[in-house]
Order: C-alpha cells, then sequence, then structure tokens
C-alpha cells in the first residue's frame, strides 16, 4: 500500500502525516513537485498528500511543473483517490477540481496574521472532523489567502472572517489551509509566524489538529484495496466498451447458463461497463430486477453513456460489502472478478448472504485460465484461486456447491448454487 507525498521544499515534509501514515503500515514516496519530480501515473498508488510551501500560487498561467502536479492531482480526484492537500497542497487541490485562489491585498508570505478557525456544523458527520473541537485557538498564519471552491464541495472549517480553511471535495480529497506540523508551519510562513503557538497555546492546537492525521491513515488504509483498481479502471473507462466489445457474445452465451427466470433479480457485480446486463435483462424481462454494481465511477458512468442503465440500476459499491437484502438475489454474474479480490471467501459468504434459496452464481471469463497465463507470460499456477482444486472447497466453505466447471481454451465457467 503507498502514498505519493508530493513536496513543495525539502524542509516541509509533513512529519505528524508521515508519521501516522507509516504506522498504519503504509509505504511512503516522496517526490520533490518543485523541481519537476513527479510519478508517472497513480498506478499502485493509494492515497496522495500535498504538502506545503512558501510560494504563492495564481489561479492561471500556471508553470508546466505545476500544471503536470495539478493533471495528477484531477487524475486523483477522478480515481477517487485520497488526497489530503496542506496549505499549498490545499490551494492546488482547490485549483485541480475547478476553484481559484484568492490574494487578499497586503499579505504577503511570512507576515503574520492572527485567526480563529471554527468547524462547520456539515462536518459533523466527516471522516476527519467528526468530534474534533468546535473552535481553534486564535494563533499567527503565514498569509491570508483562501480558496473560491467548486460546485458541491463541502466547507468544513472557516475563519473568524468566513475564509475557508478545510474542505472535502467529493468523498476522499481533502484541504487543509492550515498545517498539521509546527516544522511545516515555519516553512510555510516563518518562524514568527508560529511565535504564538509556544506552550499552552501550541497544545491547544495539537489537541484540535491530533485526531487528523491518524483519521486519514486508518481511512487510507481502509480504502487501500479498492484505491489503486479505482485509479487503473478510471483510466480505461471510456473506451473499454469499445475495446471489448468483441466479447459480448461470449458474455451472452455464459448468462444463458445461469436459467434465469422472468421476474427474478440478477446482478452483474463487478460490471465495469454493464456487458452481461442486457442478456440478464432479456432472461428476467421486464418485470425482473438487473443491477450492476462497480467500485470505480468512471465505469459506472461509461456505462450509462452507451444506454446500460436503460437495462438496470448502476450502482457504485464494494462487491464485499453489498446495499442488498438478505435472500433478495436470484443470479450473481461475476466476470474476471474472483481471483482479483483481497479476500475472496469473505465476497463468496457477501454473495451467498444476499442470495435466496436455490440461488444460481455464475464466475465467468471470456477466456480461458491457461489462455490468460500465456498472454501474462507466465505458467499457470497451481494456488491460482480459480483453480477447481482451490475453487471447489473455497465455495463449499462459503455456502455454495459447484455445479459446472469448465476451463475451456476461449473461456472459464464455474457455476455454483447455494447450498442452503
Amino acid at each position: 500500500m503507498a502514498v505519493v507525498i508530493l513536496q513543495h521544499a525539502p524542509a516541509e515534509a509533513p512529519s505528524t502525516v508521515g508519521a501516522a501514515l507509516a504506522a498504519a503500515r503504509l509505504d511512503l514516496r516522496v517526490y520533490q513537485a518543485d523541481e519537476g519530480d513527479l510519478p508517472d501515473d497513480l498506478t499502485g498508488v493509494d492515497a496522495v498528500v500535498v504538502t506545503g510551501g512558501a510560494a504563492r500560487i495564481r489561479s492561471g498561467g500556471s508553470a508546466p511543473v505545476r500544471e503536470a502536479e495539478l493533471e495528477l492531482l484531477r487524475g486523483a480526484l477522478a480515481g477517487e483517490v485520497p488526497v489530503l492537500g496542506l496549505g499549498l497542497g490545499a490551494q492546488l487541490l482547490a485549483l485541480a477540481a475547478g476553484g481559484a485562489v484568492v490574494h487578499q491585498a497586503g499579505s504577503t508570505p511570512g507576515q503574520a496574521a492572527h485567526r480563529t478557525v471554527r468547524r462547520a456544523p456539515a462536518s459533523g458527520s466527516d471522516p476527519l472532523f467528526a468530534g474534533v473541537a468546535a473552535e481553534l485557538p486564535a494563533a499567527r498564519w503565514g498569509h491570508d489567502d483562501t480558496v473560491e471552491l467548486p460546485a458541491g464541495t463541502l466547507v468544513l472549517a472557516s475563519d473568524d472572517r468566513r475564509r475557508v480553511q478545510a474542505f472535502r471535495i467529493g468523498a476522499s480529497a481533502w484541504g487543509l489551509h492550515f498545517p498539521l506540523d509546527s516544522e511545516a508551519t515555519e516553512a510555510e510562513a516563518g518562524t514568527e509566524a508560529v511565535e504564538a503557538a509556544d506552550g499552552p497555546a501550541r497544545s491547544a492546537l495539537e489537541r484540535w489538529w491530533g485526531p487528523l492525521p491518524a483519521r486519514f491513515a486508518e481511512l487510507v488504509a481502509g480504502r487501500a484495496e479498492h484505491a489503486a483498481t479505482r485509479a487503473f479502471f478510471t483510466r480505461r473507462a471510456d473506451a473499454w466498451e469499445e475495446r471489448f466489445a468483441y466479447q459480448t457474445p461470449a458474455y451472452e452465451a455464459a448468462v444463458a447458463h445461469m436459467g434465469l427466470r422472468r421476474g427474478q433479480t440478477a446482478v452483474d457485480l463487478g460490471c465495469g461497463t454493464g456487458r452481461a446486463m442486457p442478456a440478464l435483462r432479456a432472461h428476467v424481462g421486464a418485470e425482473g430486477t438487473v443491477l450492476g454494481l462497480d467500485v470505480t465511477h468512471a465505469m459506472l458512468a461509461a456505462a450509462a453513456r452507451i444506454g446500460r442503465a436503460t437495462t438496470g440500476g448502476l450502482l457504485l459499491a464494494d462487491v464485499a460489502r453489498l446495499p442488498l437484502r438478505p435472500g433478495s438475489v436470484d443470479g450473481i454474474f461475476a466476470a474476471g472478478l474472483l481471483d482479483h479480490l483481497p479476500r475472496p471467501r469473505t465476497a463468496l459468504r457477501e454473495w451467498a448472504r444476499v442470495s435466496a434459496p436455490g440461488g444460481t452464481l455464475l464466475l465467468f471469463h471470456p477466456a480461458g485460465r491457461a489462455e490468460r497465463a500465456a498472454r501474462h507470460g507466465r505458467p499457470l499456477s497451481p494456488e491460482d484461486p480459480l483453480a477447481q482444486p482451490n475453487l471447489r472447497p473455497v465455495l463449499d466453505a462459503t455456502g455454495w456447491r459447484l455445479t459446472t466447471y469448465d476451463d475451456a481454451e476461449q473461456h472459464f465457467l464455474a457455476q455454483a448454487v447455494l447450498a442452503r
């Protein structure tokens, strides 16, 4: 599990945040962003932390280095990769989301300014801010710059002049206009700018922001299994259907094996662009229910653009924690999914929970195991979770009975029924 840290000066590494991330067993990868040192993409990245810095930025005319950083942040937002922007990092996050930076007249970096920051009522349900003190004691800050946020952004805290000091974009990107480290504060604003935060005042500040780094680290660790998946598929979502449209007949043939009847409920788990949904609809009829569930918003958006929402509902959900009632599903279709899950047994138990007595599970791939292994330049592994000696006992242990196993050159198909 890897976290990218984008620094804007060697002195302002976020020691408090970094310590919390390290304690959560997350691998920290530090880049000197202002020197053009950036990751090529977000493959394998579970979160991004953007630190502060002394430089002030402007909403237009970004230098090439900064534009590349903004593009990386746009990718994180699109892929729902958790982001924490601190100080300057919060401004960059706002810009990446379509907002703007507002410079206050007469304010310069290093110029001390007293502020009192108050938590907004809406922050009560925020994963980072819930339960923190309602007010941050007055302290000195480096400058009076603030941000204008894009529509839909949740304001979490403002200062006594109603300037935004903390915000959340979407479900997993936070911007804090104040730093979480006294060391970073001094790097961004100068030592004089934090002199009012010595002794009891500094202790009060740390009690106020203290829970935030650990909460962010916990959130990243909890979402890590999906962050890389979202980043991978978000980049490919727009071209996915066109690239794999030739597989549609194979999907239709696989769905036909399920034996679905009119009026039943069928779900396509890890549906991507929903390639199986029209076939599922054809079998359950207009009176039945079809749902497509995926963890990547961009894939569901692509599915909606090509009309899959007309064949069934599209839900953003974790396939191991389904928002479905027990016993409510008659057929589950899962293509290229089970062997990519971090905890397949947990997922299979969840699928059994939502399935009706006699419910059907179809595990499918439009290529056999040997063909896929050869495509990736490796031999078939005896540890492959889809190998019959491995798959059958896992299905048995999670409430399923394997009825069909067909690992052909042109497809992989394993069908099971709910045993209870």
